[in-house]
């Protein structure tokens, strides 16, 4: 029996762990960085052994400290989690070997299918369909191909080569990227499929030898080889997950496994199937089979640790779950991960966290609450937010409704991206491959239309108007800024995404609006209803819109019926500040310069690449914006910067100051490393 359980990992999937753990009486240690201190997990664990640093190689990767960590809390079993050492070898021998159980397959079939080649070669011989594959490139005539790295997963190292012009980069690439985050260059090129979707298989093993399958699930909706979308059951043919449920039930026997574990296919448009790799843990998106299923399945990894059968009569599949990742992005900046305070985070209609549903509804998978902070060490996932319902319709309107309306205030997230994917007519239809995103440029759209912003301007004004009337102390019966003798409007400006946004507006004796206007334009009739400093309600052509209003200093977060907006309101009187130099590059986030590519005085063109940023687990290449003159270099290669310092000055004969053009190759990595 498991009586104390450490958890190896931190945020989500350790908070996920835990709850299993209280519902079974199993006592919990988690382990921490000191970044994550006062992180949620750590503050729900019956015991917390901190792991001294901030990145991941001075903490959740160092074996030694965990075992340790193990010794000092009494713990006598460790789940992985997901990512860090989830799939390392050595990692699961060591906690066997220190006389601990260790919840998850055993160290041989971790090995064996930690190496995609060698384990392709074994699945093969298992009667696993498998792509045609090939470690030299001399004998590579047919394109496109895909470049991946042997070690690891979560789409790092991975490219897409369309012609032998680009293969030569995308290999040297892929292994640097592969070697930062496994440890390990080893690549592999594999024939690419257009238009293929990403079907995967719940595999569970027990210690009698038997191995099942729970469920699939569709997995295609990716960004840069990241699922940000998925669901189950995948929608494919009766005849087709049958076949699916046998390849991985016998990919699964073939290395005796134990425990819980997902074999990944590429499903072709003929229905045509090809192996892409066993992954020996849980999976991030394992909340849609068990809201399926109602299957606990970390409750199931526990029993099977203990060496208990699993259970004889397994549930089928009913209704439809969807599952979408809310990561801290900034869409405006190329998808690079976001940092700051998440001053306030609420999902209306939530039902459980990290649990099971009664009926149709919600789950929360989080690794943040309101008022956590999000740094550069770890990955930029917010939370899982899950729907279930009846049908695939159902589960996907429950899902994107509650999303659109949660108030996710403080950091820029992909939340409009994924919204606009759930409401798009191709989701709808089941028009759906790993390249969805490519051909529906339309789903990158903010919801907020650009002609509303002013509306969210102007409510966040009248809000502000009433919070400082709130606090008076005199002439508390009239509006504020109301004259006997209309005079100037009151006048506020606000900074948005897009640029200075200036709302002029005259309230009348009643504190109704007697006039208002915006710089840019407003195009709409509008009466006030009511104005709080939390709320404010507009009647537009007599229809009755509310808007909820947050103030944190300065910033104003508007959630609106069209969409949210995020506003910075400028002071009236704004302070001198040190003028930039024309042409200079500002960090995006905090990080490392790890290479230099140029010298000052190099001539450049737009899209050369500068230096090379490392912030949240990536590399951030930064290219010229434009052509000129490399000015000044003033970080040498192994620096640190902050946000907003100086990376680099490009002389190009124009005052404009300009942005750093970021090209990520990946963001927001699914599980390996975290």
């Amino acid at each position: 029996m498991i009586n104390r359980l450490l958890v190896a990992n931190r945020g989500e999937i350790a908070r996920r762990v835990f709850a299993t753990c209280r519902a079974l009486g199993v006592e919990t240690v988690a382990v921490h960085s000191d970044a994550d201190a006062a992180a949620p997990f750590v503050l729900e664990a019956d015991q917390a052994v901190r792991l001294p640093g901030n990145t991941p190689a001075e903490t959740y990767l160092r074996v030694d400290l965990i075992l340790d960590a193990a010794r000092r809390s009494g713990a006598d079993a460790v789940h992985p989690g997901y990512g860090f050492l989830a799939e390392n070898a050595e990692f699961a021998a060591a906690v066997t070997d220190a006389g601990l159980t260790w919840v998850g397959p055993p160290a041989k079939v971790i090995g064996a299918m930690g190496d995609k080649l060698a384990a392709k070669a074994l699945l093969a011989d298992a009667g696993v369909p498998m792509l045609p594959s090939w470690t030299d490139t001399d004998e590579i005539t047919d394109f496109p191909v895909l470049v991946k790295a042997s070690a690891g997963g979560g789409g790092r190292g991975m490219r897409i080569v369309r012609d032998a012009a680009g293969l030569a980069e995308a290999v040297a690439s892929a292994r640097r990227e592969a070697a930062a985050a496994f440890g390990d260059g080893t690549v592999f090129i594999e024939r690419y499929v257009e238009r293929g979707r990403h079907v995967e298989v719940q595999i569970f093993g027990d210690t009698q030898g038997r191995v099942v399958a729970l469920g699939d699930r569709e997995c295609s909706i990716q960004r840069r080889h990241q699922k940000i979308v998925e669901e189950a059951p995948a929608v494919v043919p009766p005849e087709v997950r049958t076949a699916l449920h046998e390849a991985a039930v016998a990919a699964g026997r073939a290395v005796d496994y134990l425990g819980a574990g997902t074999v990944e296919f590429l499903l072709a448009p003929g229905g045509e199937f090809f192996f892409l790799e066993m992954n020996t843990r849980l999976q991030v998106e394992h909340p849609v089979t068990e809201l399926c299923t109602g299957l606990d399945l970390v409750g199931l990894q526990l029993l099977v640790a203990e060496g208990e059968p699993l259970p004889a009569a397994l549930p089928a599949s009913t209704g439809h779950a969807i599952e979408v990742r809310l990561c801290a992005e900034d869409a405006a900046a190329s998808w690079r991960p976001a940092t700051g305070t998440l001053h306030r985070f609420a999902v209306s209609g939530v039902v459980t966290e990290f649990g099971a549903l009664a009926g149709p509804g919600l789950r929360l998978d989080s690794g943040v609450v309101a008022g956590s902070v999000v740094g550069v060490h770890y990955d930029s996932m917010l939370a899982k937010l899950v729907a279930w319902g009846r049908t695939r319709a159902e589960a996907t309107r429950l899902l994107a409704t509650a999303l659109a309306r949660a108030e996710l205030h403080g950091l820029t997230t992909n939340r409009d991206l994924l919204v606009r994917v759930l409401r798009s007519t191709a989701f709808a239809a089941v028009e759906i491959d790993t390249g969805f995103l490519e051909r529906h440029p339309e789903v990158f759209a903010p919801l907020l239309p650009a002609n509303r912003l002013p509306l969210a301007a102007l409510a966040a004004a009248l809000a502000s108007a009433a919070g400082r009337r709130a606090d008076s102390r005199v002439l508390t019966g009239l509006p504020s800024g109301w004259r006997n003798v209309p005079a100037v409007p009151q006048v506020t400006r606000f900074a948005g995404a897009d640029g200075e946004i200036e709302v002029r507006y005259r309230l009348d004796r009643t504190g109704g609006l007697a006039e208002w206007s915006t710089d840019p334009v407003a195009d709409r009739a509008v009466a006030l209803v009511e104005a709080a400093p939390g709320r404010v309600v507009l009647d537009l052509d007599g229809v009755r819109h509310a808007y909820g209003v947050h103030r944190v200093g300065s910033a104003v977060f508007v959630d609106g019926p069209d969409g949210a907006a995020s506003l910075t309101e400028l002071p009236r009187f704004p302070l001198p500040t040190a003028e930039l130099a024309a042409g200079s590059l500002l960090a995006p986030l905090p990080g490392a310069v790890t290479r230099v590519h140029v010298q000052v005085g190099q001539r450049v063109a737009a899209g050369d690449p500068l230096l090379t940023l490392e912030a949240m687990k990536l590399e951030h290449p930064v290219l010229a914006p434009t052509d000129g003159v490399v000015a000044e270099l003033p970080v040498p290669a192994g620096g640190q910067v902050r946000t907003g310092a100086v990376l680099a000055v490009i002389d190009n004969s124009s005052s404009v100051r300009l942005a750093p053009h970021l090209d990520l190759e990946q963001s927001n990595p699914e599980e390996d490393p975290r």
